[in-house]
């Protein structure tokens, strides 16, 4: 079925991976036009996405001739659009402004110190070995990890979710960074809310759906 959005990403992108959480939240049909932030030197250096995303960053989209960019005012721009599906912000200024705040400090303090141009750039101009830029990763990401299970720990406004019984722009924002952890051989015990919110979220189909091995552009998997 053709559909105007159509979203670029890449299937282990953080930033894209919330959009796409978003999307399926709000039930929006949607195209993924992958691009490849490895191969070839990283497909979004080329000309033509240059073109479409000066930033040669990961997500896109494309809802008509609309261009968007950066994925929380990407996903607040759906959030407004389609205001009759599921809302990802609460209903009061106070709570939107917690949530925002937990998306934020995932998406803007844990994020953009352990994202691939960080870790090439640790490797090109510092010629700083996997092991350390594996460290450094741990350990902006439990920096993060740690003030937002503070303010989790301590709000009465946090639920099955990070605010209240539904998901939000926060719970979209926390999934991919704890897959990022993960990954990186974070101890998540230290992390109680943050891994229950996890799971109760994996257990939807939107987040499932959403998961970086689910994506067109994810590398087979080995045969067993």
């Amino acid at each position: 079925m053709a559909t105007s959005l159509k979203l670029y990403s890449y299937w282990r992108s953080s930033a894209a991976w919330r959009v796409r959480i978003a999307l399926n939240l709000k039930q929006l049909a949607y195209e993924i036009i992958p691009v490849h932030l490895v191969a070839n030197g990283g497909e979004q250096h080329a000309l033509e996405y240059r073109e479409v995303n000066p930033q040669r960053f990961v997500p896109t989209l494309l809802d008509g001739a609309r261009v968007f960019r950066q994925s929380l005012a990407i996903i607040e721009y759906l959030d407004e659009v389609h205001a009759g599906t599921m809302s990802l912000l609460p209903s009061t200024a106070r709570d939107r402004a917690r949530v925002r705040a937990i998306a934020q400090v995932v998406a803007c303090d844990i994020h953009p110190l352990n994202n691939l141009r960080v870790m090439q750039f640790l490797e090109r101009e510092f010629a700083t070995p996997q092991v350390e830029r594996d460290r450094w990763t741990r350990h902006w990401i439990v920096e993060g990890f740690r003030a937002v299970e503070a303010l989790l720990s301590e709000s009465a406004s946090t639920g099955l979710y990070c605010d209240g019984d539904v998901p939000t722009l926060a719970d979209v924002c926390l999934v991919p960074q704890v897959y990022n952890a993960r990954r990186f051989g974070v101890d998540m015990s230290e992390f109680p809310i943050i891994e229950r919110i996890d799971q109760q979220c994996l257990g939807l189909a939107a987040f499932d759906a959403a998961r970086p091995e689910n994506q067109p552009d994810a590398p087979a998997q080995p045969a067993m």
